[in-house]
């Protein structure tokens, strides 16, 4: 950002949000914690209660998490954008084709509580079901779509508040997941969900402060009525292409049907394969974990809708207004439209409370990423392959460690974007000086790449959970042919719309962009599905993925740990030989003696099979209809 570039706001009040309420939020969450360590039976310091809180939250804070882990700052950024640019139909394609994924999941929640209650990870099924090969394949889809979001979210949030107070940028890189990893490691998973809580409430708030300022008591619009005349005035002025009658007020826009397709095909690798939301379904409780997803994606849809429909059309009623910026198509596509609004409507009070609701959106995105990734770490990398025998003290600190490592990496991996998006002269720098334009294009052209190149493993992580015949063989394939096609597609798109002209410009466009997608996830999902139905696995049971972490295989730990009996561990076989030799037992009955054993696991009777399958196909009817 250019030094003499002017800013709504002072720098110290950057600063001052980045630090101040960072802290204060993270005041709050350690002494919650302290209360909840004190007064509860749950403690941070058991490992299970501090990666999955203890696999007992109920159906709203787990919504509540999962509203908190979907709103990014382009989710406020964006929305807004498309409906400045394709009026009403914009906000409803934006938010619903967001929204699917999550309902989608709903019945995933429910398939991981039967059949697999106690695994810790998505990659831990994944490890049982195909293997070592597999294992590493999903592990690298895994952790590859956890470094984008991580990266977009760093590097958007430093953006943010840079261009809206003069910040310093990197020191906004570090400041932002440094901050937030204070809770983290202190509390854990409850603390993450806390803190999603106080955050979603937050941004609820504020973005009713701006729906009743645009509807209710601004002299600028102040009703429905107003807006509608607003803004029909701008078809003679200013129509919008491919809308009937260029009307902002319709939904027949071609435009933002396109933009909704888009969306939808390129958002599922960014949900089921986001450790974040399997960690979700992971501690809510198994009766609930359904209700708990649908709850989660319809609290969702309004976020996007509502802000768009206020900031985003305000943005555009008030067109030619003295108080309104005037906004290049740069502006509109780094989704200005809503800070502009904002300061338009409220002043500098406006623009402050936008700086706030995006911080808020960065930082509870955030803790999400830390936690899921310092699960992954921990479970399917250094126990997986490091020390299969680790104790409950070693996981933790593993765990605590890893979420401080994923802090300063994202904040690395932040000023890596930055100085990278700054050097590319692509980025529509050229056109501002404003880091924000540049932020926000560089992260939809990734949102919709990761779409490309992650999407070809979706159907098969999906079908892992859900269909016991499934090949592993064909998944690996499916996983690795689409990606293999999504880059083919994109590539040619690109190649056959621009004249053969392959840059970072044209690679970008939306349909180029689209055809990646679709590439990807369904020639993954076909080479999955017609591999497992030409050459089912008809020897596998659920009863493998139900021993993952058992109440069995706990209680063998724990008392092996403090016996050092096992035979096997001077066995110098291979980790897959042993797990292989231990599932019978895996699955047998044992008698607890002591309850602290199984505290934080899921036991048989915590679990009704027949409740779960009724669950399920509720989920599976209910995400349907709620989408359509």
């Amino acid at each position: 950002m250019s030094s003499t570039t002017s800013t709504v706001l002072p720098q110290g009040a950057g600063y001052g949000v980045v630090i101040g309420i960072g802290l204060f939020f993270s005041g709050i969450m350690l002494c919650l914690t302290f209360i909840q360590k004190r007064y509860t039976a749950f403690s941070p310091s058991n490992a299970e209660e501090f990666t999955s809180a203890s696999r007992s939250v109920k159906p709203g804070l787990i919504a509540a998490g999962i509203v908190s882990a979907w709103t990014w700052a382009a989710t406020l950024l964006q929305s807004s954008a498309v409906a400045y640019r394709y009026g009403i139909s914009g906000p409803y394609w934006y938010a619903a084709g967001a929204t699917v994924q999550v309902l989608l999941f709903a019945q995933l929640a429910a398939k991981l509580k039967l059949n697999a209650p106690n695994a810790h990870t998505f990659l831990e099924i994944i490890d049982v079901r195909f293997g070592r090969v597999g294992h590493g394949v999903f592990l690298f889809f895994g952790l590859a779509t956890n470094f984008l979001v991580s990266s977009m979210l760093t590097l958007g949030g430093s953006a943010t508040v840079t261009d809206l107070t003069g910040m310093n940028t990197i020191a906004a890189c570090f400041l932002i997941p440094i901050g937030v990893s204070v809770y983290v490691v202190v509390g854990g998973m409850r603390a993450t969900l806390l803190c999603d809580y106080t955050h979603t409430t937050v941004l609820f708030i504020i973005i009713m402060l701006f729906t009743f300022t645009v509807y209710g008591t601004s002299n600028k619009i102040g009703s429905p009525k107003a807006m509608h005349d607003l803004l029909a005035k701008l078809v003679d002025t200013a129509p919008v292409a491919d809308n009937a009658g260029g009307s902002y007020l319709t939904m027949r826009s071609t435009g933002g049907i396109i933009f909704g397709v888009i969306n939808l095909v390129g958002n599922f690798a960014t949900v089921f394969l986001d450790q974040a939301y399997w960690q979700r379904s992971i501690a809510s409780q198994p009766a609930s974990s359904v209700k708990a997803f649908l709850l989660g994606g319809l609290a969702w849809f309004p976020i996007p809708f509502l802000l768009a429909t206020t900031l985003g059309l305000a943005a555009r009623a008030l067109t030619g207004d003295p108080s309104m910026k005037v906004l290049s198509d740069a502006d509109v596509s780094a989704g200005l439209p809503a800070p502009a609004a904002a300061a338009a409507l409220l002043g500098k009070g406006g623009a402050a409370a936008m700086l706030v609701l995006l911080f808020l959106a960065v930082t509870s995105a955030t803790s999400a990423e830390l936690i899921a990734v310092s699960s992954i770490l921990t479970y399917d990398v250094y126990k997986r392959y490091f020390n299969p025998e680790a104790t409950e003290k070693q996981i933790l600190y593993v765990s605590h460690m890893m979420i401080i490592a994923y802090a300063l990496f994202m904040g690395v991996a932040g000023t890596i974007f930055f100085y990278i998006g700054i050097s590319m002269g692509w980025l529509y720098v050229s056109q501002s000086e404003n880091l924000l334009i540049v932020w926000v294009l560089t992260e939809h052209m990734l949102k919709l790449f990761m779409g490309t190149v992650l999407g070809s493993a979706v159907v098969p992580v999906a079908l892992a959970i859900t269909w016991r015949k499934t090949n592993p063989t064909g998944c690996i394939a499916g996983a690795i042919g689409g990606f293999a096609a999504g880059l083919i597609a994109w590539l040619v798109a690109t190649s056959a719309l621009n004249g053969g002209v392959l840059n970072a410009t044209t690679t970008g466009g939306n349909y180029p962009m689209l055809a990646g997608n679709v590439a990807s996830i369904g020639v993954g999902g076909v080479i999955a599905i017609v591999w497992t139905l030409v050459w089912p696995d008809n020897d596998f049971t659920w009863e493998r993925t139900r021993a993952i972490n058992s109440p069995t295989s706990h209680v063998h730990r724990k008392r092996d740990q403090a016996t050092g009996s096992r035979e096997d561990n001077d066995d110098k076989r291979s980790i897959d030989e042993k797990k292989e030799d231990r599932i019978q037992e895996l699955v047998q009955p044992v008698r607890v003696e002591d309850p602290e054993e199984l505290k934080g696991i899921t036991t048989q009777t915590d679990l009704d099979r027949l409740a779960l399958k009724k669950a399920f196909k509720f989920a599976v009817w209910a995400s349907v209809a709620l989408y359509l």
